[in-house]
């Protein structure tokens, strides 16, 4: 048997699929001949197939199959309404590859996908052809597929209709629709398209309304989409609301570890109270504001526990419940693994993790190391994973915490704006355009940087934290930093040690010498400038009283400052020294670093120095201020309230994110004062308000730039500052990008503040008040980016053509804005 015309299909093959063989006996006319061009024919492969006769020979028959194969694929294409990212998408769902036979049913299904893609979309009326071309420089028959799609308009929701529902209003229900929404222009957020999945997802949310206000039987009868317009629907449900219900009595069975009255004062569900079942739910199951009954058990190793509800009794309007409980075992945990750091060393992410081998297992030590590993910055919080195996036969669980790494370093490439304004000298205060370049290692190991193989880029899995950074405008402002943190010294506790240096130059733009007509090299005497030298070094230890949130760092610093011919000073020559003492309790339970959901954070700061006139002897009262400021003195303190709440809870499908709307609450006050009325306020150290809090804060390191959006920068308070200031903040955030490559969020702000020149002027409430939207985008590379545009409300004595409604944009690279 031969087989002719097959270029590209094995012949073996073709005469496998025939159902023909050698050495087969066959009837001429006869069924098999004809089978066999029909198995062919099912396998879509050619376009014509014949089975001849060659030759007769006493009885053998010599047969050939001559097929016509059909053309295979060159390549293919998008044309009309497909954009970049849609063509990735549809190329990941029709898998076409070069030299694939083309078929009528291969062509059918890619118009079925191409079409159910954007119908998912909301273009109901999307049409795709699938057009031919013969490729003519083929040797073969190939051809070439262009993919032609039309979407047309996109279909959206004109109208939600509901009818039947008589205790609860329509626009209540209307709202329970997460994604399935009225189309309104004026609601940026809300697209108003119609899927009919969404829809399918949405209805049971007006059931849960039911439900939560005690109509257990609510159901929807009849749900109705019809189109008002070519590219308009309007939806109809109609609903059936039932007979209001009340929990009655509930009773325990099989609890032999806790009491039923401790078990009723964590459910604090009374007789009387409107049935909610979902209440219910979670007052046994993992409720989200509070303790609930499976956190009681499995807080204290029972793992197996387990509590079902069911009605006892219904009398009237009310249900009575069982609530039947096994307690099981108390499981103490085997094995903790980790999966997924392929950076990170094990012993930095082990010394993080809550749950060792041999405790009790505890859910809320899951839950913690969950806050911990997030907190790191190096995985993906949204991928982080926990994994329990429990093993009832031994009572031990084991558990898997998976990871994902992200990127977590910087290269800090920033721009800032440190002012102009014209001196009474006649020279220029300010700094102008200010350049930053910058690296920060967040994941560095110092013990690897000998060892060649850990260069990949730079040694790292550690977990210190590493950061070289300069800045300058040119002639006259450099400045250089560097620090170092050791998160845990010694290895064996969480206790931090941080070093860091910096040095910095402001000058007229002079050159520091010149040389002479004899050639000597002499100092400048037209030159002014003022060196910033300062050290650092610091002991941070996590604490266990009140609770384990806690924190406390110590530190001691020295400032060294040299001014010569400096007028834009309280003095113009001379130096001054600032030794100070600092001391900042936290407690900080937030959720995660980048974009927090939960959690608060509480900060006081205590900076000291020592009171040097109090012991010195020296009379300040007619003293030159070189002299007066020669050993700097002051106290500050500072204390911060922050709290993240989540309005929203959406879940997230599988493989996308959740994204939530997030409330950022936060109150802030500072205060400097002295120790000795006859030296008077320190003129370091004090508070400046106005801007975005960063734009101008290299011009003088020894001031604080509280950021007031809304407000040029450092327009709020007085010229040389104040030792008083409080700010208040309201941000509402709602996520674009969770993903830790981009991660991004708009946000709406109404903030407010002030500072004060003493206490007798002090008023927390007298305040300029601001308010506006922005944007922040954290990219690994670059840290937070940030736009911001605000309104001030309120003038600003002395400084018209500030406030009063003028809008104010701030933009920050590689910074965040003033914190307070």
């Amino acid at each position: 048997m031969q087989i002719q015309g097959a270029d590209y299909t094995d012949k073996n093959v073709i005469a496998l699929l025939s159902g023909l063989s050698a050495g087969e006996e066959i009837k001429i006319p006869g069924d098999k001949i004809s089978d066999a061009i029909r198995k062919l024919w099912k396998q879509g492969m050619f376009e014509d197939i014949q089975v001849l006769q060659d030759k007769i020979i006493g009885n053998d028959l010599f047969l050939i199959i001559k097929v016509v194969e059909r053309p295979r694929l060159t390549k293919f294409k998008f044309r009309g309404d497909v954009k970049k990212s849609d063509a990735e998408d549809l190329r990941a769902k029709i898998k076409l590859m070069q030299e694939r036979v083309v078929t009528d049913y291969m062509i059918g299904n890619i118009k079925n996908i191409v079409r159910e893609f954007y119908v998912n979309k909301g273009y109901y009326f999307a049409k795709v052809n699938v057009l031919t071309e013969k490729d003519t420089a083929a040797r073969t028959p190939h051809i070439t597929l262009t993919i032609d799609v039309r979407k047309g308009k996109t279909v959206r929701i004109q109208d939600i209709f509901i009818k039947g529902n008589t205790t609860i209003t329509s626009a209540v229900l209307r709202r329970s629709l997460e994604e399935s929404k009225a189309f309104r222009w004026y609601f940026p957020f809300n697209s108003g398209k119609y899927l009919e999945e969404n829809l399918e997802k949405d209805l049971p949310g007006i059931v849960e309304k039911y439900n939560a206000k005690g109509f257990r039987d609510a159901r929807i009868s009849k749900d109705t989409v019809y189109f008002v317009s070519q590219d308009r629907v309007a939806i109809e449900i109609t609903v059936e609301e039932g007979k209001k219900y009340y929990f009655g009595k509930f009773k325990w069975y099989g609890n032999t570890k806790y009491r039923n009255g401790q078990l009723d004062t964590i459910l604090n569900i009374k007789p009387g109270t409107v049935y909610n079942r979902s209440k219910l739910e979670q007052k046994l199951f993992m409720n989200p504001n509070g303790y609930d009954i499976s956190s009681l058990y499995l807080d204290d190793g029972y793992l197996f526990f387990q509590a079902n509800q069911q009605e006892s009794n219904i009398h009237n309007d009310t249900i009575d419940f069982d609530i039947l409980m096994y307690e099981g075992k108390q499981a103490t945990i085997n094995k903790v693994t980790i999966k997924g750091n392929d950076k990170t060393n094990d012993h930095v992410i082990y010394r993080e993790i809550r749950t060792r081998p041999g405790q009790l297992f505890r859910r809320t030590d899951i839950m913690r190391t969950q806050r911990e590993l997030a907190q790191l910055g190096y995985f993906d919080p949204e991928k982080l994973d926990i994994r329990p195996t429990p093993n009832p036969a031994d009572g031990t669980v084991d558990i898997e915490y998976v990871v994902e790494e992200k990127p977590s370093d910087q290269i800090e490439l920033s721009g800032g704006w440190g002012g102009r304004t014209v001196s009474q000298a006649g020279g220029q205060q300010g700094l102008g355009i200010i350049g930053t370049l910058g690296v920060s290692f967040t994941n560095f190991s110092t013990r690897n940087i000998f060892k060649r193989e850990a260069w990949r880029p730079l040694p790292s899995g550690d977990g210190q934290k590493l950061s070289i950074r300069a800045q300058t405008n040119g002639p006259t402002y450099q400045s250089y930093n560097f620090s170092f943190t050791e998160p845990w010294l010694g290895g064996k506790k969480p206790n931090s040690l941080t070093f860091s240096f910096f040095h910095s130059v402001f000058s007229n733009g002079a050159k520091k010498y010149y040389k002479t007509e004899t050639d000597d090299k002499v100092e400048n005497p037209a030159r002014a400038h003022m060196l910033v030298t300062g050290t650092s070094l610091g002991f941070g230890r996590r604490l266990k009283w009140p609770d384990n949130y806690f924190s406390m760092y110590n530190s001691v610093s020295y400032n060294h400052y040299d001014l010569k011919n400096w007028t834009s000073f309280i003095f113009s020559n001379g130096t001054a020294n600032d030794l100070n003492f600092g001391l900042n309790i936290s407690r900080n339970s937030v959720d995660a670093p980048i974009y927090p959901k939960s959690g608060s954070n509480f900060v006081f700061n205590a900076q000291l120095t020592p009171p040097y006139s109090l012991f010195n002897g020296k009379d300040y009262t007619n003293m030159e201020p070189a002299e007066r400021y020669k050993y700097i003195e002051y106290q500050k303190y500072k204390f911060t309230a922050e709290w993240f709440t989540q309005l929203t809870n959406q879940k997230a499908a599988e493989g996308k994110e959740a994204r939530n709307a997030v409330l950022r609450t936060k109150i802030g006050y500072g205060f400097l004062g002295m120790y000795n009325k006859e030296v008077g306020l320190s003129p370091f150290e004090r508070f400046y308000m106005g801007g975005s809090g960063i734009s101008g804060f290299q011009n003088f390191v020894a001031r604080e730039i509280i950021g007031l959006r809304g407000y040029p920068d450092n327009s709020i308070s007085s010229s040389v500052g104040d030792p008083i200031v409080a700010r208040y903040t309201l941000e509402l955030r709602y996520p674009v990008s969770l993903n830790p490559q981009a991660t991004i969020f708009l946000l709406g702000f109404a903030e407010a503040g002030n500072t004060w020149r003493n206490f007798r002027s002090f008023n927390p409430f007298d305040v300029k008040r601001s308010a506006g939207f922005g944007m922040r985008v954290f990219l690994p590379m670059f840290g937070m980016l940030g736009i911001d545009y605000g309104w001030g409300f309120d003038s600003v004595p002395g400084k018209p053509g500030i406030g009063n409604g003028q809008g104010q944009f701030h933009f920050t690279i590689g910074g965040t804005l003033g914190e307070l």
